[in-house]
């Protein structure tokens, strides 16, 4: 009898869609979650002046696929603007500079929506304002007209908005971002080397039973396995044995260079490999890791923090409540469950892998059940809620600007000082009177040095008595507001990074104004 095999058929391997081919890298950087919020997001540009450098960070939102732009510009195409604007051609001359910028941005990624305003004459910035639109974030290429300024500002008040303001003039230049309230961030990306956590020193039972079996009878273990106890593993066998001789964990360096003495000791010099590389590896990690985990100074500030009556309705602060109460009973934040790369056989790292992600789903467990326990609890995502467990040690709460003359005035008098000791101390010149000048010029593009001096008096009185202020205020008065696009282009750069940072609410935005000095090819933050 002839035995029939039938062929059996290979699965289809389901290779990266279109999508992923095109935001590979950036998908890298802030993954899907964060690609989404682009794609939700609908980004104006106000635009009254030149308008290069609004354009340019525009450019650099679209590329990475944000979901929707609108250009507000009242502007017509002229001939000075095809010196400056790259985003427009002779093609554009006499026609809507909004609607020509727009459509050759699109061209950029055809995924992304673009809009202009305004498309009739009789359209008026309050119509803009007073539409449906809602706008996740609004840029304002500076100078801008007063009252223009004043409808952004209201809008953004009024619905939470976040605010990037942004003036290139010459070779100087400045982005502002404001943040309306308290912005939290829950995925601020922090270097990998900083996120592990191990608790060795207070291991749950499962740890403590898989390390205990691994080394039960750990001098009787021949080469290969004794090599391959994982470092881990290894600490928390010894500090078993430290506490037992000691009645306490290591606690001072001089304890824990003793304990690591200890561990040095534990290892076998004669190997078929030369040496035992996991020891090496235990030794190495004892500073960082044998040592008890406390709250950071920025998660401590939310924990601390007393959220509004709106604020409360959010689902990051019902987290963070309930995060709050699991702290308080088990006086640890929920288990992150990653475990670094480390020498181990394969099915031994796999379930020591196992073991951490176990207890940290169930840790995100118990919080999610305390969460929908809370009002506004049962809308929220468990995946959210296991993201924010990730990065529950990491969080940060980013407060709104709240610039004043008072603050300028002393921010002004603390780097004028700073120049003055400036050849001394062997440190640069501020960039701060390059703020000053551009600020003074948020209105009017084309001022004389005489009256820009003015305008910062009113602000910082005695300003106009200091040389490298005066110097800055001539360069800006000769720019008379002229953009160059390289200037323009660099600083787009830097502006759409932060506003893609505040879009995605990952990583941690800049705080809160960034000053650039294209002479020097220098930056300087402040926060303002």
């Amino acid at each position: 009898m002839t035995e029939i095999i039938a062929d059996q058929t290979t699965p289809i391997l389901q290779g990266p869609t279109d999508k992923e081919k095109k935001y590979d890298r950036q998908l890298r950087l802030w993954a899907s979650n964060g690609q989404r919020a682009l794609e939700d997001s609908h980004v104006l540009l106000v635009n009254t002046g030149s308008g290069s450098v609004g354009i340019e960070t525009l450019k650099n939102l679209v590329l990475p696929g944000i979901g929707k732009f609108t250009i507000a510009d009242t502007n017509i195409v002229a001939e000075e603007d095809l010196g400056v604007n790259f985003f427009i051609d002779e093609e554009g001359l006499g026609k809507s500079r909004a609607e020509v910028c727009m459509k050759l941005l699109q061209e950029l990624n055809p995924d992304v929506k673009g809009d202009w305003f305004p498309k009739q004459k009789t359209d008026s910035m309050t119509n803009l304002f007073q539409s449906e639109e809602m706008f996740t974030l609004i840029i304002c290429a500076l100078p801008i007209e007063a009252e223009t300024l004043k409808l952004v500002k209201v809008y953004c008040h009024k619905f939470q908005v976040p605010l990037v303001s942004i003036h290139s003039a010459g070779f100087y230049s400045y982005f502002r971002i404001h943040l309306h309230g308290n912005f939290p961030i829950v995925d601020t990306h922090p270097d990998s080397t900083a996120t592990t956590d191990l608790r060795l020193l207070t291991p749950w039972p499962e740890l403590s039973g898989f390390a205990a079996s691994l080394t039960e009878s750990i001098e009787n273990l021949d080469a290969h396995q004794h090599g391959h106890i994982p470092y881990l593993v290894l600490l928390l066998h010894y500090l078993k044995e430290w506490k037992q001789c000691h009645g306490e964990y290591p606690s001072t360096y001089n304890d824990k260079k003793a304990f690591r003495d200890t561990v040095t000791a534990g290892a076998r010099t004669v190997t078929p490999e030369g040496g035992e590389e996991n020891f090496d590896e235990a030794v190495a990690a004892v500073l960082k890791t044998v040592s008890p985990t406390t709250l950071s100074s920025a998660v401590k500030e939310v924990f601390d923090y007393e959220p509004t009556e709106v604020e409360l309705k959010s689902d990051f602060w019902i987290i963070v409540d309930a995060v709050k109460k699991f702290y308080a009973k088990h006086g640890e934040l929920p288990l992150p469950g990653s475990v670094p790369d480390m020498k181990a056989q394969s099915s031994v790292y796999v379930e020591l892998q196992t073991i951490y992600k176990s207890k940290a789903k169930q840790d995100a467990t118990e919080i999610l059940e305390t969460v929908r326990g809370q009002e506004g609890g049962n809308n929220i995502d468990a995946a959210e809620v296991d993201t924010f467990c990730k990065n529950a040690a990491f969080i940060k709460l980013i407060h709104g600007a709240g610039g004043s003359s008072k603050c300028i005035r002393s921010i002004a008098e603390e780097q004028f000082q700073a120049d003055r000791d400036a050849e001394v101390m062997m440190t640069p010149l501020s960039l701060f009177p390059i703020y000053l000048a551009l600020a003074s010029t948020s209105y009017v593009a084309s001022a004389t040095s005489s009256e820009i001096l003015a305008t910062i008096e009113e602000t910082v009185p005695g300003a106009s008595s200091q040389e490298r202020v005066v110097q800055v205020v001539e360069e800006v008065a000769r720019a008379r507001g002229g953009e160059l696009h390289n200037i323009s282009a660099l600083t787009g750069g830097m502006a759409s990074q932060e506003i893609i940072k505040i879009i995605t609410k990952q990583y941690i935005p800049m705080d809160n104004t960034c000053v650039f000095d294209g002479i020097k090819s220098s930056t300087q933050i402040f926060r303002i």
